[in-house]
C-alpha cells in the first residue's frame, strides 16, 4: 500500500484593502513538489477550529505577511511599523502553539521567522532602515528569485547538516527582523550585516524558520528545495510514526 502523502497547514494571506484572502503559488508548489499536499487554512482564532486544524495537519507552513505587532513584544508601536493583521498574530499565536504540543513540525518563513521568535520571547526589528542602517539588500525588487545577499550558516545546525556549506546565497524581501533572539531558539544562519537570518527550536523534531524566500526561489535553488523537502519529509515521517502508534 502507498504511504499517504503529508498534509500541510498553510496560513493563509490577507488583503486588507480588498477584504481577501490571497496566496502566493510558490507555497504551494514548493510543499506540492516535496511531497506534501498543501492546504491552506482559513483566518480564524476560533478555538476548537484550531485545535481541530492542528490535530489533522502533519505540518504547518507559517508564511509571510503583514507585520507582527510590536504589542506581542511589549514594545510601543513606531511611525515606520508597517500594517498588521490582529487577526492573524492571534491564529498563528495559538495554532502555533497547539503545533508545539503535538510535535508537528513547523516551518516559518519571512514574517513566520519573526512571529515565531516573538512567540518564544525575542523581539523584532520594527523597521531595519531605521533602526538597523546597512548596505545589505534586505527589500528586493523583482525578479525575486535571484539572490542579492549572503548568509552564513553555522556549524553544527540542521541547517548546515541539510545545506553543507557554510554559505548561501538567498533573496530577501523585509523591513522587519529579529532584534533580541528567543533564548529557546538556536541561531541557524546570520547575514553579512549581522542579522539572524535562520533558526531552529532544537528541543522539537522540526521547528525551523528563515528570513529569506524559499517559496520564490525553490525552482531556480537547489538549496531552497533542500529546505521544503526536509520539511516534508519530517511531516511525512512524523505522520507514518503516528500511523503505526494508533
Amino acid at each position: 500500500m502507498d504511504q499517504k502523502r503529508p498534509v500541510i497547514g498553510v496560513v493563509p494571506l490577507y488583503d486588507i484593502q480588498r477584504d481577501s484572502l490571497w496566496m502566493i503559488p510558490g507555497y504551494l508548489d514548493g510543499i506540492a513538489a516535496a511531497g506534501g499536499i498543501p492546504v491552506v487554512l482559513p483566518l480564524t482564532e476560533e478555538e476548537q477550529v484550531l485545535r481541530q486544524l492542528a490535530n489533522d495537519v502533519d505540518g504547518l507552513l507559517m508564511t509571510g505577511g503583514q507585520d507582527v505587532s510590536p504589542m506581542l513584544y511589549g514594545e510601543e508601536r513606531l511611525a515606520s511599523c508597517g500594517e498588521t493583521l490582529p487577526v492573524r498574530d492571534g491564529m498563528e499565536s495559538r495554532i502555533f502553539q497547539l503545533c508545539l504540543e503535538r510535535d508537528v513540525p513547523v516551518l516559518g518563513i519571512c514574517r513566520g521567522i519573526q512571529l515565531m521568535n516573538v512567540l518564544l520571547g525575542g523581539t523584532l526589528y520594527q523597521d531595519l532602515p531605521s533602526q538597523h542602517p546597512t548596505e545589505t539588500e534586505h527589500h528586493m525588487s523583482p525578479p525575486y528569485d535571484r539572490p542579492v545577499h549572503q548568509v552564513e550558516i553555522c556549524k553544527g545546525t540542521p541547517l548546515f547538516d541539510l545545506i553543507q556549506t557554510e554559505r548561501m546565497d538567498v533573496n530577501s524581501y523585509h523591513h522587519q527582523a529579529v532584534r533580541d533572539k528567543a533564548p529557546a531558539l538556536q541561531t541557524m544562519a546570520v547575514s553579512e550585516d549581522g542579522l539572524i537570518e535562520a533558526v531552529c527550536l532544537p528541543e522539537r523534531p522540526f521547528v525551523w524558520a528563515v528570513q529569506w524566500h524559499p517559496e520564490l526561489s525553490w525552482r531556480t535553488d537547489e538549496k531552497s528545495r533542500r529546505i521544503f523537502e526536509a520539511f516534508v519529509g519530517r511531516c511525512a515521517s512524523e505522520r507514518n510514526r503516528c500511523e503505526k502508534n494508533e
